[in-house]
């Protein structure tokens, strides 16, 4: 039973990843930009969600309302001020070195405003779940509330894509700008949206990581970020269902790793997998190989 337990956690954890891996592989996908800073963006989401919550009282739906808007408004000024003028660089490297300097410049206004020391988090789930065989395998609400979310979003996430014009309009957009240009398509609101998209479910995010795990600082989105590129590269980049899978999967092996080898060497297993992955297959589990053309 203790095995189960530790699987459906892993589930739930690698529910986590897989929504902040979405905005990777949505932002990449489509605007073929690496935003590193968003893993902080989670954390902004979780000090939104804790001001509202704590400091002005508010339900939790409409704490997380507020932290979604403020995200998605801190993505779209984040692409046009950042991003949207290196659009064309020469090189990704100053993509990269700026999404670098973004995630810093976010930490320290987060440590400005809130200091250093940790904030108590209180779940926005107060659900606290069932119970099963006789009171012997209990899974917390925040668990069942975290699966039932991420597999919302992808189903609502790949609806969106396939089904409607915006979302027609980024797959083009990431196909080939110019050609997307040349068809009447607005290539800057198409990225632009994306961010929002992204930044919106990195909020949810923070919603969800804070509740399981409640302490709050400004370095609280910098490790779960860097694990969810991980599990994007894992599953593909650039694909929604391989985010869910690549968060999915990774999740389940940090639980376990944590469980049944060691605590110390679970992160270092998280990032051997990446290593092997670049390795044997590039693209990921649901990636493709893109022909260039000279």
């Amino acid at each position: 039973m203790s095995f189960l337990t530790y699987l459906i956690n892993g589930i739930s954890l690698g529910g986590v990843y897989a929504i902040i891996a979405l905005g990777y592989t949505m932002v990449y996908g489509i605007a073929k930009m690496l935003n590193f800073a968003h893993g902080d963006v989670i954390m902004i989401g979780g000090y939104l969600i804790y001001t509202a919550g704590t400091t002005w009282g508010l339900h939790p739906l409409l704490s997380i309302l507020i932290a979604m808007t403020g995200c998605t408004i801190l993505g779209i000024l984040t692409e046009k001020v950042a991003y949207k003028p290196l659009r064309n660089a020469a090189s990704n490297l100053a993509v990269l070195i700026t999404a670098i300097g973004v995630s810093y410049f976010l930490q320290n206004i987060a440590l400005l405003i809130y200091t250093a020391n940790p904030k108590s988090f209180s779940s926005v789930v107060s659900w606290e779940g069932i119970t099963l065989a006789d009171g012997q395998f209990k899974i917390q609400g925040i668990t069942i509330v975290t699966i039932v979310t991420s597999l919302v979003i992808l189903i609502a996430l790949q609806f969106f894509i396939k089904k409607t014009k915006a979302g027609q309009a980024m797959l083009a957009v990431s196909e080939d700008k110019g050609a997307a240009t040349l068809m009447g398509i607005n290539v800057n609101r198409t990225i632009s949206l994306t961010f929002a998209i992204g930044s919106g479910l990195a909020a949810i995010a923070g919603a969800l990581q804070c509740s399981a795990y409640p302490t709050l600082t400004p370095y609280t989105g910098a490790m779960p970020g860097i694990k969810a590129f991980v599990a994007a590269v894992l599953g593909g980049i650039g694909s929604i269902p391989g985010a869910m899978i690549g968060g999915l999967a990774l999740g389940i092996v940090e639980i376990l790793s944590k469980r049944y080898i060691s605590t110390q060497l679970a992160d270092a297993i998280v990032f051997a997998i990446l290593i092997i992955v670049l390795l044997v297959k590039p693209t990921g589990l649901l990636g493709k190989n893109i022909q260039e053309k000279v």
